[in-house]
């Protein structure tokens, strides 16, 4: 079952992303939303598409474990549907019905995961002088998404606590995958020999 989902949630994000965003202008009228509600609504379609390009034939996955691992298996196929699914999708989901029902500092949890993504991507590109999956929706999406997002208003009441949680659940999904995928590089690697 996990593997099926697996070989079908991109087609799954490109639908939804897409529908997501032909939805938009009904649900911004009918329910009144403003330019600001409009564009945290944005930060899950959004993430979406960049999740299209970063996906479709498992390239991130196989660009991670070839460029950073050495052809070592550390990035695994649930690993990404668990940091894709719940992680991104949830996370940002979560974010637009905080900002909805409680307040508008909480877009920054989403806001935050689509920024450091893009800083990721893009300082990839500059360490590595080469294409990575999803660089060019992290430049022409995420950073259009965050800049116009951190300039509106209502982002301007957040507090010191809504930029802290923001950012640390960034930090914190970016981190939890890159210390799984050392550990299990790690340990693949000592057991390889011993296989031998």
């Amino acid at each position: 079952m996990i593997d099926r989902i697996y070989r079908h949630w991109v087609t799954a994000a490109l639908v939804l992303g897409v529908a997501m965003l032909l939805l938009l202008l009904l649900l911004a009228r009918r329910l009144e939303w403003n330019s600001f509600v409009i564009l945290v609504y944005l930060q899950t379609p959004i993430y979406m598409l960049h999740q299209v390009e970063e996906h479709t034939g498992d390239r991130f996955r196989a660009f991670v474990n070839r460029e950073i691992y050495g052809g070592v298996d550390a990035l695994t196929p649930l690993t990404v549907l668990v940091v894709n699914v719940p992680g991104v999708w949830g996370v940002t989901l979560v974010s637009l019905y905080l900002t909805l029902c409680v307040g508008a500092g909480w877009c920054l949890i989403g806001l935050y995961l689509i920024a450091v993504n893009a800083v990721i991507h893009i300082l990839a590109f500059v360490l590595k002088r080469k294409y990575n999956p999803g660089l060019w929706t992290a430049v022409l999406l995420f950073v259009p998404l965050s800049v116009l997002t951190l300039r509106s208003g209502a982002v301007r009441q957040a507090t010191w606590m809504h930029h802290s949680i923001g950012l640390a659940t960034a930090l914190a999904i970016h981190a939890a995958l890159v210390v799984h995928t050392r550990f299990r590089a790690m340990r693949l690697r000592r057991v390889a020999p011993s296989a031998r």
